[in-house]
């Protein structure tokens, strides 16, 4: 049996495309899988790193508006397409799975053509246009968040790493907080912004840590692998560990009590799988889905929301800092965002594929 899956760009589409991978060769050591995505995206570093074979197509970002380039999109598109169909015929693929993405218009269309089985996976409340599209050429459309907006979705939650769903963060959390350089007596805040990083909170995090420090508050901050500060926190004690990006999310999970960071769908349902409280800023671009991701986990009790514009250092000394300052409460939110998280979502949608391929 042979799979591809269509997915990429950013972290949210590709970490859920390669837990789905993992979990089908976990239920079918013979299954065959390959991954597309074009040269844009973080997939040409983490697909190969996990493994995985990786096909290159065209990039075709549709416009979201009227304007002259979407007079070049029916060419381009159609190139994506005949490549995505190459790959489909060498591999004698059996079915297409597709996360959204440049990739996953002409990955659905060319599925479509050759007659292959279709299945979406959408993790945002409000889907992209290209699953959208592939959402009216299958009934097999699953969503990693309750009443997304897509005909005939059905909620399984948003496949993630093993190593995410697996983890223990009460065992784990010494050896996580030694692994950066962290005590592990102190009360820790974990500071991201995703896989690209996020100005504004690295500007407000670096602001606040002089208060952050005088609360015996340490600070894991992993600032993004395209971002850059012009004054470090000197040496000092507790710790504030800057990096610019960590392999190992799983660790800094257990090294921490809270987070500050985005709330992306793929950054929610990590948080909420392993139950680790935050505080989120969403991205005020887009359609608004990341605002959608942070209400549901804060009026279950499990985060904070702030606006972007709202998000300062004074807002992190007033409302965050309480809360670290608090185990009681901490270990609340934990217990409210784990109860609206879900571990088994990879398995679940590998067992649908199997089924449908065959």
């Amino acid at each position: 049996m042979r799979v591809v899956l269509a997915g990429g760009g950013t972290a949210g589409h590709i970490e859920p495309a390669l837990a789905l991978a993992d979990a089908l060769r976990h239920l079918d050591g013979g299954v065959g899988i390959t991954c597309v995505g074009t040269e844009r995206g973080l997939e040409t570093r983490l697909v190969p790193a996990r493994g995985y074979e990786l096909e290159l197509v065209p990039a075709v970002p549709l416009p979201r508006s009227i304007t002259p380039s979407l007079l070049t999109v029916p060419g381009r598109l159609a190139g994506a397409i005949n490549a995505v169909v190459a790959i489909l015929d060498r591999v004698r693929a059996d079915v297409l799975v597709g996360f959204g993405g440049y990739v996953a218009t002409p990955a659905y269309l060319a599925a479509k053509r050759r007659g292959l089985p279709i299945v979406v996976h959408e993790a945002n409340p409000r889907p992209g246009l290209a699953n959208r599209l592939g959402a009216r050429l299958t009934d097999h459309v699953y969503s990693g968040y309750p009443d997304a907006a897509l005909p005939k979705a059905e909620f399984i939650g948003t496949p993630l790493r093993r190593e995410i769903v697996t983890l223990d963060r009460l065992s784990m959390g010494d050896k996580a907080r030694s692994w950066f350089g962290l005590e592990n007596d102190r009360p820790t805040l974990l500071v991201f912004g995703g896989s690209q990083g996020a100005r504004s909170i690295n500007q407000a995090a670096l602001a606040a840590a002089p208060a952050l420090r005088a609360a015996g508050v340490q600070v894991l901050h992993v600032l993004g692998p395209k971002n850059t500060v012009e004054v470090e926190p000197p040496p000092g004690d507790p710790q504030y560990v800057l990096l610019p990006y960590v392999d190992r999310m799983d660790l800094a999970y257990a090294a921490a009590d809270l987070a500050l960071c985005r709330s992306g769908a793929l950054t929610c349902a990590e948080l909420t799988a392993v139950g680790l409280p935050a505080a989120y800023a969403p991205l005020p671009h887009g359609n608004g889905e990341q605002r959608i991701n942070a209400e549901r986990i804060a009026r279950g009790g499990g985060g904070l929301l702030v606006d972007d514009s709202e998000l300062s250092p004074d807002w992190i000394i007033r409302n965050v800092l309480p809360i670290l300052r608090d185990p009681e409460r901490v270990a609340v939110m934990s217990e409210a965002a784990s109860r609206l998280g879900r571990k088994d979502a990879d398995i679940m949608l590998a067992r649908k594929v199997l089924e449908i391929a065959r």
